[in-house]
């Protein structure tokens, strides 16, 4: 995955990265979004497709995204494009899956109500 991935298309993700930053104290969007990932991939349902839109300027590529796990993330994304029926071979519907897991995965990390600190948002990734 070398293209550009805007993490913010769904209207309210960046509103969401932006709270669930300073609820954390987390530093950097890309820790978010690839917890986000991991979580949406994680769900045994696949993403509901919508119309995305790009209204956002934040932006980041798939190296600044995967971090230190880009093998790892793409295997994993890879297996559950296939599992889902998402050819991947078609690089314009892996990239819309991709988007349509990174906004489910913020919308469900968003979903966690004692998000005053990182313990609440990892206690959620952990069950």
């Amino acid at each position: 995955m070398s293209h550009q991935s805007n993490t913010s298309e769904f209207h309210n993700s960046r509103d969401q990265l932006i709270r669930l930053k300073r609820s954390t104290g987390l530093k950097n969007w890309n820790t978010l979004c690839r917890w986000a990932f991991c979580l949406s991939l994680r769900d045994p349902a696949r993403p509901s497709a919508q119309d995305i839109k790009a209204d956002s300027n934040l932006e980041m590529t798939w190296r600044v995204f995967a971090a230190t796990t880009p093998t790892s993330l793409l295997a994993l994304f890879t297996l559950r494009c296939k599992r889902d029926g998402v050819p991947a071979e078609d690089p314009h519907q892996m990239a819309t899956e991709f988007r349509l897991h990174l906004h489910r995965g913020i919308a469900m990390l968003s979903s966690v109500r004692d998000a005053s600190g990182i313990g609440p948002l990892i206690a959620r990734l952990l069950r």
